[in-house]
């Protein structure tokens, strides 16, 4: 674990829809001022996770269990009003497509100042004075013309800087980023990596980042947790985790994806395709990855394994891997 204090605590969070378990009871810690990259194909559950965590879940869903302990509250069972204080101000969420995050017919300083008085002690005027700092924060030329403009009139890149600069309006301790770069091209995705990193460290504050691409994990991530079928697969340090990664889904992922020339973690040569199909999330009996995994034994069919250690602040669900 970091040495930093330990700043979001996920024990045992169960979700689904209906009676239908998605969510397995999944369990991990994200430290203060650490980037923890939640990994995991389409499906796996893992942006359900993130809004789980800020009680933000989609028509149908919810939480059967568990407890989301940030700064030692319960966000699970906290009434409504300490999660709206808690919202955009000491925990905000960076969504994937930003046009479809900001309101269209409003000029995007307004957008950003309404956080600014909804949680903090400001006037209109001081509000309107600390969105232009934020958008130079951010990287937004122009300031005070592109404050009044509207979403429609920016790039993708510079929508996204503006979701950044809202959700760091209010300095919060964790920012969760989910696929932030999906509908960017790879220029422009580098750039708001690195802008949101510069801030991690800048402002002092976690990110929990949500992603498929292991070459953004391996270059902007201190720790990973691989998610499977709703569950937890693997969890540790970036370092050993690209190394030697200890789970066959893990393993296969590597095999799967294409090296980043800028990451010093991992090069392939040549790709190798993970057999079969994706597991339901809502499967329930065994290891979800069993029917897919060429190491299956008798155990693995029988009870989802437990994640156990296998170094130093590293743990794997692989009863295999756990006797070796």
């Amino acid at each position: 674990m970091s040495p930093n204090p330990v700043l979001l605590q996920v024990r045992d969070l169960v979700v689904g829809f209906g009676k239908t378990e998605v969510v397995h009871g999944i369990g991990f810690d994200v430290a203060a001022g650490e980037t923890m990259a939640l990994v995991g194909e389409s499906g796996c559950g893992k942006s359900l996770t993130a809004f789980a965590l800020m009680r933000l879940l989609p028509h149908g869903a919810r939480i059967f269990g568990g407890q989301v302990l940030f700064q030692g509250r319960d966000l699970v069972a906290a009434r409504e009003k300490i999660l709206r204080d808690i919202r955009g101000n000491e925990i905000s969420l960076i969504l994937q497509e930003p046009m479809t995050s900001l309101n269209p017919v409003l000029p995007i300083g307004l957008q950003i100042a309404e956080v600014l008085l909804r949680h903090k002690s400001m006037s209109r005027r001081q509000a309107d004075r600390r969105v232009l700092e934020l958008l130079s924060l951010v990287g937004i030329p122009e300031p005070q013309r592109r404050a009044r403009e509207f979403p429609h009139n920016f790039s993708g890149g510079m929508r996204q800087r503006v979701m950044i600069a809202m959700a760091v309006a209010c300095g919060p301790r964790l920012v969760i980023a989910d696929e932030p770069t999906t509908a960017l091209d790879v220029t422009i995705q580098a750039q708001v990596l690195d802008l949101l990193d510069r801030l991690r460290k800048d402002l002092s504050m976690a990110v929990l980042l949500i992603t498929h691409d292991l070459g953004v994990v391996a270059q902007w991530a201190d720790r990973v947790t691989v998610m499977y079928a709703g569950r937890v697969a693997e969890e540790g340090p970036v370092g050993p985790f690209f190394r030697q990664p200890r789970h066959p889904y893990a393993r296969g992922l590597l095999g799967a994806s294409v090296g980043d020339s800028g990451s010093a973690h991992y090069t392939t040569q040549r790709l190798v395709e993970i057999p079969g199909s994706v597991a339901s999330a809502a499967a329930e009996r065994g290891c979800p990855f069993a029917p897919r995994c060429p190491e299956t034994i008798a155990a693995c069919r029988v009870q989802p394994p437990r994640l156990e250690p296998v170094g130093e602040m590293h743990r794997v669900a692989c009863p295999v891997e756990v006797a070796k």
